[in-house]
C-alpha cells in the first residue's frame, strides 16, 4: 500500500526539497500540495493523506491550529503529522500535537530518512490497532440493545443493524423495515457494538459488514458501498477506510 503524503509550506524551496525527497520513496505517493493552513483544510477532505509535512510559520492561520482543526473534525481517521520548520523552538508544541518527528530545514537526508522509518512504524501500530475490533471473534458486547429514542425503548440485537448515520442532532439507526432515532452519538452507539462485526467507513457512519453487498470505486481511492437491503443503500468509505476495509476481508479467508 502507498503512503499518500502532503506537503504544507509556503516556502517554494523548503517545498520543492521535500518533493524530491518523497518522490524518491518508493512507497510514497505525493497529494497536491498547500501553501496555508486553509488550503491543507481544503484540500484534505479531497485527498485525505496519511502523513501532512507541516510547516509551523504560514500566512493566515498556523500550522498548529489547522492540524488540531484536522484532529478533532476526524477522529477516528486523523492524518499524522511531520512538523517542519527553520527553528526548534516549536518542538514542544509539536510533541503536544503528537507529531511522528520535527524535522529542521535545510532538511537532512539522513534525519528525513529516521522520520520516514518512524512514520512507517507508527502507520502500521495504527493499522493494528484500528484492525483490533474486526480481527477478533469475541463478541463481547451485549447481546441485545436498548435504544431510547425519548419516547419509548426499542430492543434490538445488533445483527438486526443495517447501518446507523447522524441526522439533524439525532442518530438514525436503519434496521431491515424501520428507522430508529436515538439521542446517542455515533460514537456511543459503536462503544456498544464493538466486538461486533460493525465498522465505520466514514465518520458519519457505521456498517454491519455482514449487510455488505459490493465495494465499488470512486475517486482518490476512495470507495462506495452497497448495502444488501431493499433501497440498495450506498454509503461513502474514506481512502483510509477503504484500506482497513480490504484487509478485513482478507484477514476472514
Amino acid at each position: 500500500m502507498k503512503i499518500h503524503a502532503m506537503i504544507v509550506e509556503d516556502e517554494q524551496m523548503a517545498r520543492k526539497e521535500l518533493m524530491y525527497l518523497l518522490t524518491e520513496e518508493e512507497d510514497v505517493a505525493l497529494c497536491p500540495s498547500a501553501e496555508t493552513g486553509e488550503q491543507m483544510l481544503q484540500l484534505y477532505g479531497e485527498y485525505e493523506p496519511d502523513v501532512i509535512f507541516l510547516d509551523i510559520h504560514m500566512p493566515g492561520i498556523s500550522g498548529i491550529e489547522a492540524a488540531n482543526h484536522l484532529m478533532n473534525q476526524f477522529v477516528h481517521y486523523p492524518p499524522l503529522f511531520i512538523v517542519t520548520s527553520a527553528y526548534d523552538e516549536y518542538a514542544l508544541a509539536a510533541f503536544d500535537m503528537e507529531a511522528v518527528d520535527y524535522l529542521l530545514k535545510p532538511f537532512d537526508e539522513l534525519r528525513f530518512q529516521k522520520a520516514m522509518k518512524r512514520l512507517r512504524n507508527q502507520l502500521l501500530q495504527r493499522e493494528r490497532k484500528l484492525m483490533e475490533p474486526y480481527v477478533s471473534n469475541t463478541k463481547s458486547g451485549p447481546a441485545k440493545l436498548l435504544i431510547d429514542d425519548g419516547e419509548r425503548t426499542a430492543v434490538l440485537s445488533p445483527d438486526m443493524i443495517y447501518y446507523a448515520v447522524p441526522h439533524k442532532r439525532m442518530l438514525e439507526i436503519h434496521t431491515k423495515d424501520r428507522v430508529i432515532s436515538s439521542r446517542m452519538t455515533l460514537q456511543e452507539l459503536e462503544k456498544k457494538l464493538y466486538g461486533f462485526p460493525f465498522f465505520r467507513p466514514h465518520r458519519s457512519y457505521l456498517v454491519n459488514l455482514n449487510y455488505i453487498k459490493e465495494i465499488t470505486p470512486w475517486f482518490n481511492g476512495t470507495s462506495n458501498i452497497t448495502l444488501k437491503d431493499m433501497e440498495h443503500i450506498q454509503i461513502p468509505v474514506s481512502r483510509t477506510a477503504r484500506k482497513m476495509l480490504f484487509k478485513m476481508f482478507e484477514n476472514n479467508h
